[in-house]
């Protein structure tokens, strides 16, 4: 079984963004913890900020109006096809897309009021370096903000997937559990630390929400949109109906009248520069 990646993962090489597909498998939980995000790393009016792993630009969307006319975000993303989603998406000459590795920006020491990341971090090779060059083009005094993914345990909408998964192709788990790789808060502690950010705060935040039907959970999977529906579309047909069967037994727990009720924690760190 081969998976033709594109940078970033979530999206395969030569395919255009399926915006409603990514927003529905990873933007309706992710927004939920965006204004925290946002609040953390301190954006306020007037202010020139950077999101990194940008995305569809969820969390740009909602930092345009905080930062007003007279501030601008900068979009980064490593996927040119989702900078083309986010730019296509926002519209607005406030939001200036940048097609950029996260651990290596292309803008000089100091140039950003606030830095902010929502669920990126995790998916970089080397999270330590990126941290480091976030600190790098903060202003001094300001602040940067991340948002990742907790243990497989208390985010089921992505890990029981993951473990399904990862059942039928072993040699995928490492990738396959990428999402959760910085779920231990003392380590997202140290790195920030280590980084050379001061005030370092950790938290664990957990938010809930409602997906229609199992259904409605499972057609932007078929999408393939992100790097576990692009996996399983991978599979053989057979493959996938018994994958798609074992999630649905799996999810059964959290159903209650045709509807899934799931909860998903995620932890927020902020340092400042």
């Amino acid at each position: 079984m081969t998976t033709d990646f594109a940078p970033g993962l979530h999206i395969a090489a030569g395919r255009a963004a399926d915006v409603d597909a990514y927003d529905r498998w990873t933007g309706r939980w992710s927004r939920l913890f965006v204004p925290s995000v946002l609040a953390a790393a301190e954006v306020g009016p007037g202010q020139c900020v950077l999101d990194v792993s940008t995305g569809t630009g969820e969390a740009a969307l909602m930092a345009l109006p905080m930062v007003g006319a007279s501030g601008a975000v900068v979009g980064v993303d490593i996927a040119p096809a989702m900078l083309e989603s986010a730019r296509s998406r926002l519209n607005s000459p406030g939001f200036l897309p940048v097609a950029a590795d996260g651990q290596a920006l292309p803008f000089r020491d100091g140039s950003f009021d606030a830095v902010f990341c929502q669920l990126g971090l995790m998916f970089f090779p080397d999270p330590a370096r990126g941290l480091a060059e976030f600190r790098r083009v903060l202003r001094r005094g300001r602040r940067a903000a991340v948002c990742v993914i907790s243990t497989p345990d208390r985010a089921p909408m992505w890990s029981i997937l993951a473990e399904a998964l990862s059942g039928a192709i072993p040699k995928r788990r490492d990738m396959l559990h990428l999402s959760f790789a910085l779920a231990d808060l003392k380590r997202l502690e140290s790195l920030f630390a280590n980084a050379g950010f001061g005030e370092v705060v950790v938290q664990r935040s957990q938010r809930e929400d409602t997906i229609e039907s199992f259904d409605a959970y499972w057609e932007p999977i078929e999408a393939g949109m992100g790097s576990m529906p692009q996996v399983y579309l991978a599979l053989q047909e057979a493959e996938r109906r018994r994958i798609r069967d074992e999630v649905r037994a799996r999810l059964a727990p959290f159903e209650s009248g045709g509807r899934l009720r799931m909860s998903v924690e995620m932890l927020i760190g902020v340092g400042r520069a």
